[in-house]
């Protein structure tokens, strides 16, 4: 899984407020804008999603949404995050931390590289419904052969496996809102689809820890949850043929890539991001080894049901932020000062259980971790839109800001394994993840177009 920015359609409304500013990037902005305007006025014609006018989605695709994104973080988070590491830890306890460290890196890798690949099939077809319904469906094989081996290396190939059928299904479902969602009502269409990260996740955490003894049958029910999910979405959610889309050269996405990074706010706005998501997953990631390893928990409660018990408060602290923080920020005009304090709280958060072991330390910090962090994702997106380089490449710079979101998601399994391995606990690890939580704060400082 690679976590991704909402699309460029619901924060297309923010370029309002950053054109209002006098700087040459606003005037591009406000050109933009008035010939995407005298274009359209000029030559009017059947309104398509892309258009704020456009007709309003099928009926219940809202919901289906939230059903389709909701199955698809159930399994993220319950199988990544609760019994691949049981599995792992069963196959070799010694070395847990190394292995899951290897199998998560590998598998991050893999699923960064077949997102756009699987995206890219899609497009070619012009049809999302089929790609939905092929990836949920071999979920189910392919989480069966998963609960079915028992080394390191099938583990990772069978996981491998997954990521993939996973973003077959990711890639399509993400694509439904620009391709069938009206500009007018994308604001809802990404409020159902980020809502799917919290619920997913607190299914994902009970329907693990209810399947913690038995992982195998665990990894039946999580692939049985994506396949029904896709039958019901595929046959409620009507689709009609896109054009098919040629698929951008290598060499283009990078010159676009290094284009982007070019400009000095958005390059500061990329830096920001990738220190904070690093900082973020490089913990998340091995909750439950803390949790089994570093904290002392209650008599009577594993680790496994200590998951269950973090995640929905977690979930519903990073609820409350987003809906607050999103607010406040529009409120005041003040995107930095909200980004810079939410890093700065999410980096005290992490300092919590690092110099205190006890169950309530783990409270307090899933609680503060989950507001800082939700008030985070929500105003920094924000702050993005107002710092892309040009409105006319918003699509492909949103695109090159999703690497900041995906590279860090790899890089961290391999380099939390190695400060607990190296430092020899996990206090290490939370100070590291602090530490680059406090950088992801001053990141935004440099920027200048936005307050």
């Amino acid at each position: 899984m690679a976590l991704s920015s909402p699309g460029t359609g619901s924060g297309s409304g923010t370029h309002a407020g950053a054109d209002a500013r006098p700087d040459s990037k606003a005037k591009a902005h406000a050109g933009a804008a008035a010939a995407a305007a005298a274009a359209t006025s000029s030559a009017p014609g059947p309104a398509g999603p892309h258009s704020p006018a456009g007709p309003r989605p099928t009926r219940g695709l809202l919901p289906l949404l939230l059903l389709g994104n909701s199955a698809m973080y159930a399994l993220y988070v319950g199988v990544a995050g609760m019994l691949l590491a049981l599995q792992i830890e069963a196959v070799d306890p010694a070395e847990k931390v190394a292995n899951f460290g290897l199998v998560a890196g590998i598998s991050a890798i893999f699923a960064t590289v077949f997102n756009p690949v699987a995206g890219a099939l899609s497009d070619r077809s012009g049809r999302r419904n089929p790609w939905i319904l092929g990836g949920g469906l071999l979920a189910v094989p392919v989480m069966l052969l998963l609960g079915s081996v028992h080394t390191i290396l099938l583990v990772t190939i069978a996981w491998c496996l997954g990521q993939a059928v996973m973003n077959v299904y990711q890639a399509a479902l993400t694509s439904v809102v620009p391709d069938r969602v009206p500009l007018a009502s994308r604001g809802k269409a990404s409020a159902a689809v980020g809502l799917g990260l919290p619920i997913g996740s607190t299914i994902g955490a009970l329907v693990g820890a209810a399947y913690s003894d038995d992982y195998r049958t665990g990894y039946l029910v999580f692939g049985a949850i994506v396949a029904v999910t896709s039958v019901v979405f595929t046959a409620l959610a009507r689709e009609e043929r896109m054009p098919a889309k040629a698929p951008l050269p290598v060499k283009a996405q990078i010159a676009a890539f290094g284009s982007a990074l070019k400009d000095h706010d958005f390059r500061w706005a990329f830096i920001g991001r990738a220190l904070l998501v690093l900082g973020y997953f490089a913990v998340s990631g091995f909750q439950l080894y803390i949790l089994k390893d570093h904290t002392d928990l209650p008599a009577g409660l594993s680790a496994e049901e200590a998951v269950a018990i973090l995640m929905p408060v977690n979930s519903v602290a990073m609820v409350v932020s987003t809906v607050i923080g999103g607010w406040l920020s529009d409120r005041y005009d003040r995107r930095k000062l909200f980004v810079g304090a939410s890093a700065a709280l999410a980096a005290g958060a992490l300092l919590v259980p690092a110099f205190s072991s006890s169950w309530t330390a783990m409270l307090v910090f899933s609680v503060v971790n989950g507001l800082g962090f939700g008030c985070y994702m929500a105003v920094d997106t924000a702050l993005v839109t107002m710092v892309l380089p040009a409105a006319e490449d918003a699509a492909r710079d949103m695109g090159v800001l999703n690497v900041a979101n995906a590279g860090p998601q790899i890089v961290a399994p391999f380099v939390a394994s190695a400060v607990v391995s190296i430092g020899g606990g996990y206090t290490p690890l939370f100070l590291v993840a602090a530490v680059l939580s406090v950088l992801g704060a001053l990141a935004v400082r440099p920027i200048r177009s936005v307050r």
